[in-house]
């Protein structure tokens, strides 16, 4: 302490619910003496149209001077190719080398929970995004372009050294949580070279953690397996692409995409943490989209400073919020979006 976070509202909804994380954050800083120093970014979909410019020179160097950085979401329709985004978001998690996405996904309320028979005890594991490879990186091209004899090819990206540190860092967290298991999940069935490497690469790893089972699936099993017995999960690790598909799938165990946090993580350098959810241009300023992942969000980024009673103070007041009924009607209740933020923030400073 002092916490120096940079903020990026970003598009859409994304203005809405950062400013609901930053009224929680400012409530914590206040009942637990944190010394927030909250410096606010206009990057987006605005300034890039004003200016044509996405972030300014130097940028990148400014963002690894701050402890860590809050994104709320970003698109925007006067955007088609949504270039702006691509610089902002993937440009931050490839320049500051944020390889592991990771996203929990943790049922807070049992009437969140969408499974038959299931309940928030079900619910509780985290998936760790390899995030800087794969078929994210952008390498390929087409040829006859535009023709009926078009080709069109893209290089799904799989290193040696980026293979191992995801999955290292998953039986770590393991570790460091108390967790029982970790779950890798391939395509190496079908994608016998990149995903040969990954098989090869748990078998090594997985070897110097004797006492954290490991376990393989495919990743067509794993979202069965997802759905019919989520218990049996504590940490899953994957590719880029396979990752940002589960983690939707387990946003809806959690009760949807606005309940959903991540953080893009590089241990020891400066992170970047947003919640899951897009920026849904239609609802913005409407005042009903759901902030709670955004606010879970800020929680996971304190308890990754090391901010943890501030940060379990945060989980405490978004489950009260459920379970009261505070929050917006996608979760079962009827406030808006600034209600919503009041309620917890309230339940935070009374903590």
């Amino acid at each position: 302490m002092p916490y120096k976070l940079a903020i990026v509202p970003g598009d859409g909804i994304g203005v809405d619910v950062t400013r609901e994380a930053v009224k929680v954050l400012r409530a914590a800083d206040a009942r637990f003496g944190l010394g927030l120093v909250l410096d606010e970014y206009d990057f987006g979909a605005e300034r890039f149209l004003r200016t044509g410019e996405a972030l300014p020179p130097g940028m990148m160097d400014r963002f690894r001077t701050y402890d860590a950085i809050f994104m709320g979401a970003f698109g925007d329709p006067r955007v088609p190719d949504m270039r702006h985004a691509a610089e902002i978001l993937l440009g931050t998690r490839f320049q500051l080398d944020l390889y592991a996405n990771v996203r929990p996904v943790k049922c807070l309320a049992d009437n969140l929970c969408p499974l038959k028979g299931r309940t928030r005890k079900d619910v509780d594991f985290v998936v760790f995004r390899e995030n800087t490879e794969g078929l994210y990186v952008g390498m390929g091209g087409n040829f006859k372009k535009g023709t009926p004899d078009e080709i069109a090819i893209q290089e799904d990206v799989n290193t040696r050294g980026g293979v191992e540190r995801i999955i290292r860092e998953a039986f770590e967290y393991a570790v460091r949580t108390q967790r029982k298991s970790v779950t890798m999940s391939d395509k190496s069935n079908v994608l016998r070279f990149g995903h040969d490497l990954w098989q090869r690469v748990f078998a090594e790893v997985a070897k110097g953690y004797p006492a954290i089972e490991s376990n393989h699936l495919y990743v067509d099993a794993l979202t069965m397996q997802m759905v019919k017995n989520p218990a049996q999960f504590d940490v899953i690790v994957t590719c880029n692409m396979f990752g940002d598909i589960v983690t939707d799938l387990g946003a809806q165990l959690q009760g949807g995409l606005g309940m959903a946090a991540s953080g893009n993580i590089h241990p020891g350098r400066t992170s970047m943490f947003e919640p899951v959810h897009g920026s849904a241009p239609k609802y913005a300023g409407k005042d009903s989209a759901n902030p709670l992942g955004a606010i879970l969000t800020a929680q996971m980024m304190l308890d990754h400073l090391g901010a943890a009673k501030p940060a379990a103070a945060i989980e405490a007041a978004v489950v009260a919020a459920v379970e009261k009924g505070t929050c917006t009607s996608d979760v079962g209740g009827s406030l808006g979006t600034s209600a919503t933020g009041d309620a917890v923030a309230a339940a935070v400073a009374a903590a």
